[in-house]
């Protein structure tokens, strides 16, 4: 029997906030089909991505406060093979494309699932943690992505035209990773999970988390510069001045009362607006690129 306390920790409007790697991807991809397209976004954001939240939250357990759930409930038995069953749709819908997209997504998630299994656990390791998390969910999602909308195989993974846009998506999620675990520290501390945001302190993920937001905005000016797409550069920084606003007022506050700030609710707000303005900016990327609204006249 499934419970409806695994339907919730499997999280699946949190695939939200991944879902920027993906339009990059998309914008990016000359080879476009309807049917890959609702295949990938399906088996990303609906299986694999719930799959692997699911799997997170059986071993992790937590009592307090994760990403997309204020009060987490409690976790029953159903929610382990749960998890494997959106695993397997998930490999099951990539096949549909290729193996090589299929074999991509098993990856991804044998590593989200070592991310978390009590063996393993690469969650326990602060630096190591922050760049799998960082490199799996931004260039290896990507590439995979990328992939699968073109119907193509691994070989795509170091060709230069996937590899820079892909580790932009990287050090995007490297500067927001410390923050998803800022208002974490007492649980983590409490499973003996020494994560970056615990080994940097509160203020000090804050300073660090700031110095990779300033490091991608750079990467993606010259990005759109060499591209030749001053236009779109001009669009992407408009997209980026709410998100910039909300983590400088965040960060204010923090520094004035850390225990009370680093809190779930600003995690979240952070998370959501950055979602808003990077979906939105990268489905107008590809709407762009593929020059669909010069098609309506805009």
């Amino acid at each position: 029997m499934i419970t409806r306390s695994s339907i919730k920790h499997l999280r699946i409007p949190f695939s939200f906030f991944l879902m920027p790697v993906f339009f990059f991807a998309l914008a990016l991809t000359p080879n476009l089909n309807e049917m890959r397209l609702a295949l990938v976004f399906i088996a990303l954001h609906l299986f694999l991505y719930p799959s692997s939240n699911g799997y997170n939250s059986y071993f992790d357990r937590d009592e307090e406060s994760i990403g997309g759930l204020k009060f987490p409930p409690k976790v029953t038995p159903d929610l382990y093979w749960l998890a494997q069953v959106f695993f397997v749709i998930a490999l099951l819908l990539g096949a549909w494309i290729s193996w090589f997209f299929a074999s991509m997504l098993a990856v991804y998630g044998l590593v989200s699932m070592a991310y978390s299994h009590p063996s393993i656990r690469i969650k326990k390791y602060p630096w190591t943690s922050w760049v799998i998390a960082g490199l799996f969910q931004g260039y290896f999602t990507f590439a995979m992505a990328y992939a699968g909308l073109s119907e193509l195989g691994w070989e795509v993974i170091f060709k230069p035209h996937v590899l820079i846009p892909g580790l932009l998506t990287s050090l995007m999620l490297w500067g927001n990773y410390p923050l998803t675990q800022v208002y974490q520290h007492r649980e983590d501390a409490r499973r003996g999970d020494q994560t970056l945001s615990r080994t940097l302190g509160i203020q000090g993920t804050f300073a660090f988390s700031s110095f990779f937001f300033a490091l991608t905005g750079a990467a993606f000016v010259w990005y759109f510069l060499d591209r030749g797409q001053t236009p779109i550069l001009w669009i992407y920084l408009g997209a980026m001045a709410p998100i910039l606003l909300f983590f400088l007022v965040w960060f204010g506050f923090v520094r004035t009362n850390p225990e009370k700030y680093a809190s779930y609710s600003w995690a979240m707000g952070m998370n959501a607006l950055s979602a808003i303005s990077l979906n939105a900016f990268f489905i107008y990327y590809f709407l762009e690129n593929t020059q669909i609204l010069q098609v309506f006249g805009y």
